[in-house]
């Protein structure tokens, strides 16, 4: 089952998130028919948008991660809320590669303007873009370690671990977290054996003893459905509806997160007219 383990450490200097997110990669897996390189490059994305989603506060908080890289590599975007409904989906003609790119993360937590930011693709390594990504664009030591690792189909293992130093946090802090962070090996193998709980014992038993702590489960979810679709469609005008309807003998949308087609004809039509008259 998958896990998002929180609390803090180092004298509540540090933000400590551990993850077992091996169902969530799965099923992204399962939907999008990816090949492994693909499937562990999207999972180890959708990992490290489940710990953003569980940094929000509000409750229409919602956070995305878009990945546009470079010649010969390929697009991606992931993004969930404060549920930890999590969804996404990725290139697969691109082998999983992201290099020579760019990141964008948009994070709305229901206060103001959402905040938007972004960095360029170092590496292939999604634990090191989103280690750049926390210094370049909002200023927060961050070490991030995730991973998915697949067999064929199956996901063996997905998760991670991700420690964030708080504000006003001592100057021997940093040390010590990157020394943690040096002390964890194989996160994929360890989730595998130990899972998110296992992983906190195994090498923070000290750090976490007697702190509170909580744990929330992400699941893939994507919040598309006919209706909204249809309401979308009503921003439209009847006109341009019926003239793709002629042309194309039906209207079709695809649903890019969870790999779903809806289609329309002309009995629907009428009915997304009155949505638009506001008479449904």
């Amino acid at each position: 089952m998958n896990r998002l383990y929180k609390t803090l450490i180092f004298n509540k200097q540090v933000s400590l998130s551990v993850l077992d997110t091996t169902e969530l990669c799965q099923r992204a897996r399962d939907i999008h028919s990816l090949e492994p390189a693909a499937a562990k490059t999207l999972g180890e994305l959708l990992t490290c948008g489940a710990y953003m989603a569980g940094c929000l506060k509000s409750e229409k908080g919602a956070v995305s991660i878009t990945i546009k890289a470079g010649e010969n590599s390929g697009t991606a975007s992931v993004s969930g809320d404060v549920n930890l409904h999590m969804r996404g989906y990725i290139d697969g003609n691109a082998g999983g590669r992201l290099a020579g790119g760019f990141m964008t993360v948009v994070k709305d937590d229901g206060f103001f303007r959402p905040f938007t930011g972004a960095s360029e693709l170092i590496s292939d390594d999604v634990s090191e873009n989103m280690e750049h990504y926390f210094e370049l664009s909002e200023q927060i030591f961050t070490k991030v370690r995730v991973a998915a690792k697949f067999d064929g189909e199956k996901c063996i293992a997905a998760g991670g671990v991700v420690m964030q130093i708080l504000p006003g946090a001592g100057a021997d802090v940093e040390k010590a977290v990157v020394d943690k962070m040096n002390s964890i090996g194989d996160i994929a193998a360890d989730i595998a054996q130990l899972g998110a709980e296992g992983v906190v014992k195994k090498f923070f038993s000290e750090e976490t003893a007697g702190a509170y702590s909580y744990i929330t489960e992400p699941q893939y979810k994507c919040n598309c459905s006919r209706e909204k679709i249809s309401a979308l469609l009503a921003t439209m005008d009847r006109a341009e509806l019926e003239d793709i309807l002629k042309e194309q003998g039906e209207i079709s949308v695809h649903c890019h997160y969870c790999n779903t087609d809806y289609k329309f004809g002309q009995e629907d039509i009428d009915y997304i007219e009155k949505l638009r008259q506001n008479k449904v």
